[in-house]
């Protein structure tokens, strides 16, 4: 049986009427805005705008065995704390996502990358943000001094197999989305 062709249901050009800022902070700002579609309706956007982000996996042969670099801390939006890949948000001085994951890693775990590769770039969450995360490789690892922020004091890291990895993200002890996209993004690509 041949399947039925695929009708375009795309919408029309989307276009911003007019907007306000609803919210500010030093991470985000919040915008309301009126669109106009193609078809001349009208309709309202709530937009998170952030920073690019990134996802740092982090990974090493330890006793010859490979190993990834996972942070565990509390995550206030849900009440509970979360193992994930090290991230962040692009600061004014990061030239580049590489930039970026190597200052995360650093400052999260004392981590020096001696050499990143940028995988992918993904939408966080395309229904209300803006942002998008590169997913960098962090390879050629050297200890070094962390250099947490206030927010950050209650983070933990350590070091995962691929296994448990594996079995934390089908368990449930690894339900960050960034970092399980990440960790698709990885194993798509052979690595």
């Amino acid at each position: 049986m041949t399947p039925a062709p695929r009708r375009d249901t795309r919408p029309a050009d989307v276009q911003r009427v007019r907007g306000r800022e609803t919210y500010r902070n030093a991470w985000m700002t919040v915008t309301e805005d009126v669109v106009r579609r193609g078809d001349g309706s009208e309709g309202i956007y709530g937009v998170v705008h952030r920073a690019p982000g990134v996802v740092v996996i982090a990974r090493q042969v330890i006793d010859n065995e490979e190993r990834f670099c996972l942070v565990e801390q509390y995550r206030y939006p849900l009440g509970a704390r979360r193992w994930e890949f090290p991230a962040g948000t692009a600061d004014i001085d990061d030239a580049d996502a590489r930039a970026t994951g190597r200052r995360e890693l650093r400052e999260e775990t004392g981590l020096e990358a001696g050499s990143t590769r940028v995988l992918a770039v993904l939408d966080v969450a395309p229904g209300f943000t803006s942002q998008r995360t590169t997913i960098v490789l962090a390879e050629n690892l050297s200890d070094g001094a962390e250099s947490r922020d206030v927010t950050e004091g209650d983070m933990t890291w350590a070091w995962w197999s691929r296994q448990e990895i594996l079995d934390g993200i089908v368990g449930g002890r690894i339900v960050d989305a960034q970092s399980v996209a990440g960790w698709g993004v990885l194993l798509a690509l052979g690595l």
